[in-house]
């Protein structure tokens, strides 16, 4: 039997209504802040992510699942949503359009690393990117995006980590010092934090390696580092998140993954996932535009991992409260063919009702065993009876009560107060 393949997992019925609420979430409170949604090709080519994301990050390395096509092009699934995104407002002149864009994605995106409880090959995120504004307040309205989004699917109880890596002159002046701190320590580090080292030392701070960790708590903070510009971009955020009641804690050690961030970085974080306690997280990236041969532009955004996300949501919720169960289960003893049944049909549905019939011929008795499994608020019984008297009989199935209608003023019939 052919299985699928390792690190994907099928999203079946009886667990689609919690991505669905999800994904209403992501919709309804993306627009409540005038989000609108940008849709990319789930592959690109190469480069836009060795360029974007940075050649010594563990995607590029050993995660992007890479390919080359008929016309010997490397072509890579997306690993990761802001350098697409970046790519498509460039290509498509966005940012000329308008000079502040509000925009949000969602879909699969794939890596491969081992698989995990939440952590698949095929995953999904949700993103928001503000692009065009170098202030303060835009690092917070993604922060207050992102706070809200996870408050209206349900989940309280997570934290807010913040962190500044400053702007270029800042971070150079700390690189310079984090490297004297830890060619002290080179030997005793993680082959991976070794490696690291060569190219990119500040991602020595984001290993999970636990000798690694006791090493960087004693390493310089790149906060004592921060310049005057970089000092007042951090305190505005801090500010606005303070009187927006966003409760946040400042993580010195937190550098994220990727090699655009600058500035504001921050993450968020439920124990609700045990040792693996990242939701998702996002930060500032003004260098990135550059990075594609278009002219600096100021932007600001993060991602959340949806699976992480639905395995809290299966904790804090009953999923029988999510399922949108039948209005009506039609029990009936007429042909399926017969005008009467078939035209009742058709109205209950353009009445946007949520209608089920059987389509297996079985007896009256069968069908209204079957109402009741799939949960239906009514059954509508119809056979020869209804027919010639030109009505339908309705059955309650909470507690049995019948009516007759007459089948001309069921339009007229307000089926959500019965």
């Amino acid at each position: 039997m052919i299985q699928s393949v390792r690190g994907t997992k099928d999203i079946l019925p009886d667990d689609i209504h919690l991505w669905n609420f999800v994904e209403g979430v992501f919709k309804k409170i993306s627009s409540s802040y005038g989000y609108s949604e940008l849709r990319t090709p789930i592959f690109e080519k190469t480069e836009v992510f060795v360029r974007s994301i940075g050649e010594e990050t563990d995607i590029v390395n050993k995660e992007m699942y890479s390919f080359l096509d008929r016309s010997n092009e490397s072509i890579t699934l997306r690993p990761e949503g802001t350098a697409p995104l970046v790519r498509a407002v460039i290509q498509n002149s966005l940012i000329q359009q308008s000079n502040l864009l509000r925009l949000w994605y969602y879909g699969p995106f794939f890596r491969y690393e081992r698989p995990q409880k939440g952590r698949q090959r095929q995953f999904h995120q949700y993103g928001a990117e503000c692009i065009g504004s170098e202030f303060p307040e835009s690092d917070a309205e993604i922060i207050s995006l992102a706070c809200d989004i996870l408050k209206g699917i349900g989940i309280k109880n997570f934290k807010v980590l913040i962190n500044s890596l400053g702007n270029n002159d800042s971070r150079d002046k700390y690189r310079e010092e984090l490297i004297a701190y830890l060619s002290n320590h080179l030997s005793e580090l993680s082959e991976d934090s070794r490696r690291r080292f060569e190219k990119n030392p500040l991602r020595v701070l984001d290993s999970k390696d636990e000798k690694d960790i006791e090493i960087t708590n004693s390493a310089p903070s790149i906060l004592d580092f921060l310049d005057k510009e970089s000092i007042e971009h951090f305190e505005g955020v801090k500010k606005i998140l303070t009187k927006l009641d966003i409760d946040f804690t400042i993580h010195p050690k937190l550098v994220r993954g990727l090699d655009y961030y600058n500035h504001t970085v921050f993450e968020f974080q439920s124990s609700e996932l045990g040792a693996q306690d990242s939701i998702g997280g996002g930060g500032r990236y003004n260098q990135l535009f550059t990075e594609f041969g278009a002219k600096q532009t100021p932007a600001v955004g993060f991602a959340f991992g949806v699976e992480r996300l639905i395995i809290i949501l299966e904790k804090i919720i009953e999923k029988d409260k999510l399922v949108q169960k039948p209005d009506i289960f039609i029990v009936s003893g007429l042909n399926p063919d017969d005008d009467y049944y078939i035209s009742l049909v058709k109205k209950l549905r353009n009445m946007n009702l949520k209608v089920i019939t059987d389509l297996n011929r079985r007896s009256f008795k069968a069908q209204m065993k079957e109402s009741n499994r799939v949960g239906a608020k009514f059954a509508l019984l119809l056979g020869d009876d209804e027919k010639n008297s030109n009505n339908i009989t309705l059955k309650r199935l909470e507690d049995g009560f019948q009516q007759t209608i007459a089948f001309d003023s069921i339009e007229n019939f307000n089926f959500d107060n019965q």
